[in-house]
């Protein structure tokens, strides 16, 4: 069995796991980061996310209301701290993929649109076209690719975390592509 060695493994590259390496990347130029993906990245689940991205950008709304809908519609379920960490971040993520490229779309005098959706009290969703998750995963894949130190395993399937002393030390992964199973040792894991 052929074994690897990373500081860290992401397993996933949907938009949250590009968004995790891109943010282990800009931590230190010194971590190695892999990103294991059952898919090529592009063709992971979140380009189906065509509703928008939630941010409060307009003075009319509020980081208390998002919060609130945040809450409500995970049934008071959520931890309201997180999701407190959340909302304020949102608005600071949207200009950020703004930078990175992401063509979101716009208002007339040029501001990022928002528009309604679903357990929102107020249109905060803003939208790239109808191709939201689409644009975000190229965005965020095309960020994630230009750093040195994040590399992909494309079309890899995690098979197990290997735990030792009670913590989680590594996983195994079958290469889809020739079926031989090979183990990753790393000091971190998402």
């Amino acid at each position: 069995m052929e074994k690897y060695t990373h500081d860290i493994v992401i397993v996933g590259a949907g938009l949250a796991g590009l968004r995790a390496a891109i943010a282990a990347a800009e931590t230190s130029e010194k971590l190695d980061i892999a990103v294991i993906s059952k898919l090529h990245p592009i063709r992971s689940h979140s380009v189906c996310a065509q509703g928008g991205t939630a941010a409060v950008m307009r003075e009319k709304d509020s980081f208390d209301l998002h919060a609130f809908d945040t809450i409500k519609g995970a049934d008071y379920l959520a931890d309201q701290d997180a999701v407190e960490f959340f909302v304020r971040q949102a608005p600071k993520e949207i200009i950020l993929t703004e930078h990175w490229g992401l063509p979101w779309s716009r208002t007339p005098d040029g501001k990022i649109d928002q528009r309604p959706f679903g357990g929102h009290s107020f249109p905060r969703a803003c939208f790239a076209a109808d191709m939201t998750g689409f644009h975000e995963m190229h965005t965020l894949y095309g960020k994630a690719t230009s750093y040195n130190n994040v590399k992909f395993y494309d079309e890899w399937f995690a098979t197990s975390l290997i735990v030792e002393d009670n913590a989680a030390a590594g996983l195994t992964a079958i290469e889809l592509k020739t079926g031989e199973m090979h183990a990753f040792k790393a000091k971190a894991i998402v």
